[in-house]
């Protein structure tokens, strides 16, 4: 919101020599963001001249110059740039006479750009200053031809400083309005919070204006609201007025140019001026009817289906049927609260008009904006509340201006609606505030800072009880009152304190987990990524599910992107992606990891759970696990992705490309970081590679799954043929892990070693081989490891031979080879019972 100063000076008191920077000091003590400083960035001397006399002379480039003379002071006196009274200048435009008075830029000036003024040889003749178009003063976009003060009624003596006379002396305050906060668009509601700020005198402008007779005999108005949204009417308030015999080619006068200027809002004739002026005064957003065009009656409804309007920028647009429309005999004339109808714009030919000032429903207009696409003045206040009390005021005060300055009559009277419902009382304990700022408020600085801000304060046994002013839809609460009363006594007040965390507290054991496992894939060389939560039904159901068919998903009512307006159940599309935006910048060797959560709800159950009662308590453990119950599961997982090569090619070094033991190599790593037996089985999964997918099971649950992605998977995603990634529920691996494990200890005798190698069928895993051998060889046996799987001759066809170091150890005596071998040869044994395993002569 940009405020000029000279208008705001007009509803609170400034004191003379107060600075756009004192201002905005000021908005800051009472929560306004500073933003800017606009002003018109001209210099003088700016002066009223007359044209005396002037030559046209033509050109051989075809165009015509007039050299004029120009008296820029009265007859005696130097001029403003101590020259003389009469100056020659040289003039390309046309469109003035003899007598005229004109805005003249003597040399020193200089005019927006930055654009100095110099007497300068040209065309023949030394041009002593400028005649200057509205463009270049900066007052609009005309630059047809020069400013003539008559066009805006103005005849001022020659010499005049044009700066003041046009108001172009003035600056405006630029400040960032929150959304709860929308009175603060508007000269009322910034004057206000200056008045707040230092104690100034405010002049509430409302009660400046008249207001309009609550009658319908003026102009009959309906509201026909048969589909409120969330039980509120599209619009609870419209006030009317008809002002009869304007002339909408009057000019608008150059103090209101000036200020709509300053304001951000360019000038389009002195009846749409109007309108906004009065907007960003009282911040209640005006349209004006050409009354003319109406057929009938106005109605105000939502849109019904398949309904069209030509809104004033010239678009058609098909209308949603919770569009609040405003209509006549004809069908929609007006999109409520964001943009009239072209149908019944004002324009030259307007001689009377119907005013409107409505109060619309916050949530309708703002849907319907972004709908449309129409952010506009009127949309982005009505958005944010307007106050439904100033809605008569508000048509009055532009009927007033409309015959003051577009010629016109008002009627006496005109319509008024006005069904918005009284605001509620708020009861605010005693106590309530200080506890909750953490500063000691007196109850009459409490009663004194709430009245203030302009609410109905009466003092009742315990507290007090506010009702807010109509112009503050966002105090709501107890809460927000508090605020008020910390914003207006001082944000100075409250001390800076650094809390102390109480004793006996730290992170869960899951949260340190947590962290563990994110630092020990970082130190192994991953790099942690967060990834939108979003996915489509096919990813969901590629890497979401066990056999690739659809699957409960969570769908977000109003997703960012209609292609992902699900919830994902897997990490892996996220990484992919990733994995695919770096590959498209240069870095093809990634390693990547992610925490976060999935979303796995269950396939025909409805989730929810009663509402709880608001309170200042802690909700209990009882309502915390009612609510848990009503989302769906959220397990955290944890992702990792290999691509590329894990050793890059060197003098001497042959590269090594990502592959499935990468993705185990990370299950490992994440084991260790835990403290879990992860056990890694011959599994399948549809996204992965056939014979080159793990399952990860911990206490025989399956926990996640390893792989390399399938080629057709990773070449759809422009990755290479070998991807390898792996996800594990890490939650469920916390949860099957017993805390606290004790390490092992660390054995002082040596270790026996031998190798044991073994013929299987080919499509026994190597996994339950060693287990086997594990199993019967009993306590001594400390490690087990395959080395060599085999393939060829001298093993039987649909056979292989599987060959494991074992590592043997006793923790209290020297190992013998005979008891090595024995315990060696139990684990064979058993091998042979449960796989059939035999030994390789």
């Amino acid at each position: 919101m940009r405020v000029p100063l000279s208008w705001l000076a007009e509803y609170v008191e400034l004191v003379p020599g107060t600075t756009p920077e004192d201002v905005h000091a000021a908005l800051v003590r009472v929560g306004l963001e500073e933003e800017d400083v606009h002003t018109f960035e001209l210099q003088g001397p700016i002066v009223v001249g007359e044209v005396l006399e002037f030559v046209e002379e033509p050109q051989s480039n075809g165009k015509t110059i007039r050299w004029c003379q120009v008296r820029v002071a009265p007859d005696g006196e130097a001029a403003a740039d101590g020259g003389d009274a009469v100056h020659g200048i040289v003039c390309g435009a046309r469109n003035f006479f003899v007598g005229d008075k004109v805005v003249v830029t003597l040399p020193g000036a200089v005019l927006p750009g930055p654009f100095p003024i110099a007497a300068r040889k040209t065309y023949g003749h030394v041009s002593d200053g400028m005649i200057a178009s509205a463009r270049e003063l900066g007052l609009g976009e005309d630059h047809d031809g020069i400013l003539r003060l008559s066009t805006l009624g103005i005849d001022a003596p020659v010499g005049t400083d044009a700066i003041a006379l046009l108001g172009l002396d003035d600056a405006a305050v630029e400040i960032n309005v929150t959304p709860d906060r929308g009175y603060a668009f508007s000269i009322r509601g910034v004057a206000r919070e200056y008045a707040h700020a230092t104690g100034a005198t405010f002049r509430d402008p409302v009660e400046q204006s008249g207001a309009v007779d609550a009658t319908l005999d003026g102009f009959p108005v309906e509201i026909r609201d048969e589909a409120p949204i969330r039980g509120r009417v599209g619009s609870a308030v419209f006030a009317t007025r008809i002002v009869r015999g304007v002339d909408p080619t009057r000019p608008t006068p150059p103090w209101m140019v000036a200020r709509l200027k300053l304001a951000g809002i360019r000038s389009l004739s002195v009846l749409v001026d109007i309108t906004n002026y009065v907007m960003l005064e009282l911040g209640q957003p005006i349209h004006g009817y050409d009354l003319d065009r109406l057929r009938g009656g106005i109605v105000v409804r939502r849109a019904t289906p398949g309904e069209k309007l030509t809104t004033l920028d010239g678009k058609e647009r098909t209308l949603h049927v919770e569009d609040l429309v405003v209509t006549d005999d004809r069908g929609p004339i007006g999109l409520g609260g964001v943009m009239g109808g072209a149908e019944t714009e004002m324009d030259d030919s307007t001689r009377n008009v119907l005013i409107e000032a409505a109060n619309w429903d916050p949530v309708s207009i703002a849907r319907t904006a972004r709908r449309h696409k129409l952010p506009s003045e009127a949309a982005k206040r009505y958005e944010r509340g307007v106050d439904p009390e100033i809605a008569a005021s508000a048509v009055s005060r532009v009927a007033q201006l409309m015959a003051d300055l577009a010629g016109g009559t008002a009627d006496a009277g005109g319509s008024l609606i006005h069904e918005a419902p009284a605001r509620g009382a708020i009861l605010l304990p005693d106590g309530y505030v200080s506890g909750l700022i953490g500063v000691e408020y007196s109850d009459d600085e409490v009663h004194d800072a709430l009245a203030e801000v302009g609410g109905a304060v009466t003092r009742v046994e315990g507290g007090f009880e506010v009702v807010p002013p109509s112009w503050r839809p966002d105090l709501t609460g107890r809460a927000e009152l508090a605020e008020e009363v910390a914003r207006l006594a001082g944000y100075h007040r409250i001390p800076s304190v650094l809390p102390v965390a109480p004793p006996g507290r730290g992170l869960t054991r899951s949260q340190r987990i947590r962290r563990r496992v994110a630092d020990t894939l970082a130190a192994a060389g991953s790099t942690e990524v967060l990834s939108f939560p979003f996915a489509t039904e096919a990813e969901n159901a590629r890497f979401g599910s066990a056999g690739g068919s659809p699957v409960a998903s969570v769908k977000l009512a109003n997703a960012l992107d209609a292609s992902t307006a699900l919830m994902r159940r897997s990490l892996l599309p996220g990484l992919i992606a990733a994995a695919k935006r770096n590959r498209s910048r240069g870095l093809v060797d990634v390693s990547l990891f992610e925490l976060g959560t999935v979303f796995l709800p269950e396939v025909g159950r409805i989730y929810g759970s009663p509402a709880l009662p608001l309170g200042d308590a802690r909700p209990s453990d009882a309502e915390l696990e009612t609510l848990q119950a009503g989302i769906p599961p959220q397990p955290r997982h944890v992702g990792v992705l290999v691509v590329g090569d894990v050793v890059p090619k060197q003098p001497g070094v042959t590269a090594v490309p990502a592959g499935i033991i990468d993705a185990l190599d990370a299950v490992r790593e994440i084991a260790l970081a835990v403290g879990a037996e992860i056990e890694i089985v011959q599994g399948s999964h549809q996204a992965l590679h056939p014979g080159r997918t793990a399952e990860l099971r911990v206490g025989g649950r399956t926990v996640g799954f390893a792989g390399e992605l399938l080629p057709a998977v990773a070449e759809a995603a422009d990755l290479p043929r070998v991807v390898a990634v792996a996800e594990l529920d890490l939650d469920a691996v916390i949860a099957l892990t017993e805390p606290g494990l004790e390490a092992g200890q660390i054995g002082t005798y040596p270790a026996a070693t031998q190798d044991l190698s073994l013929v299987v069928a080919a499509d026994v895993p190597a996994a339950a081989v060693a287990a086997a051998v594990r199993e019967g060889a009993g306590e001594l046996l400390e490690h087990v490891q395959l080395v060599d799987d085999y393939r060829g001759s001298g093993v039987a066809d649909g056979s292989k031979s599987l060959t494991f170091a074992l590592r043997f150890r006793a923790a209290d005596r020297t190992l013998t080879a005979a008891e090595a071998s024995e315990a060696k040869l139990a684990g064979a044994g058993l091998a042979a019972e449960r796989v059939g395993a035999t030994l390789r002569e």
